[in-house]
């Protein structure tokens, strides 16, 4: 079985996920638009080579809706070629669209694959959203939970 290696990597900007947020304006196609373009650029990549681009995405509505993987790759200049996927597990979107792109290498399914996750909370439709002349209670806890996805039985 062949071997799976990361071998670049690239962060987009953080900001605080709400309407009027330091990234409020840029939607997650672009973002990961310019992570992609980031990888190519970096790394002087021929992406003639990539086999797939696997996005992880927890909210694929709206603007993120459709196939942002392929989207994204061809924004990006990664030419017609490269298909896309797009996957959602939820707050593990990232991570197994990476562990997806790795497990296609692995199979011998692909030579190079591209695995990462995208999300623009300032513009997500889950993004919480207050009335106006109100605001939104925010918790001090610093814990990342996904329990409003999975709504009690």
């Amino acid at each position: 079985m062949p071997d799976a290696f990361i071998y670049d990597h690239v962060r987009t900007p953080r900001g605080r996920g709400k309407v009027d947020g330091a990234l409020h304006e840029v939607t997650a196609l672009n973002l990961a638009a310019q992570a992609l373009g980031a990888i190519k650029s970096r790394n002087d990549l021929d992406t003639a080579m990539v086999d797939d681009v696997v996005l992880g995405v927890v909210d694929p509505v709206g603007e993120a809706a459709a196939d942002i993987a392929r989207t994204a790759a061809l924004v990006a200049g990664y030419g017609d070629s490269v298909p896309g996927v797009q996957i959602n597990r939820f707050c593990a979107s990232g991570l197994d669209a990476v562990n997806f792109a790795a497990a296609q290498i692995m199979a011998g399914q692909q030579d190079m694959a591209v695995g990462g996750g995208v999300e623009s909370m300032s513009r997500s439709a889950s993004a919480p959203r207050a009335a106006p002349g109100r605001s939104i209670r925010r918790s001090r806890s610093r814990t990342i939970s996904c329990r409003k996805a999975f709504p009690p039985t």
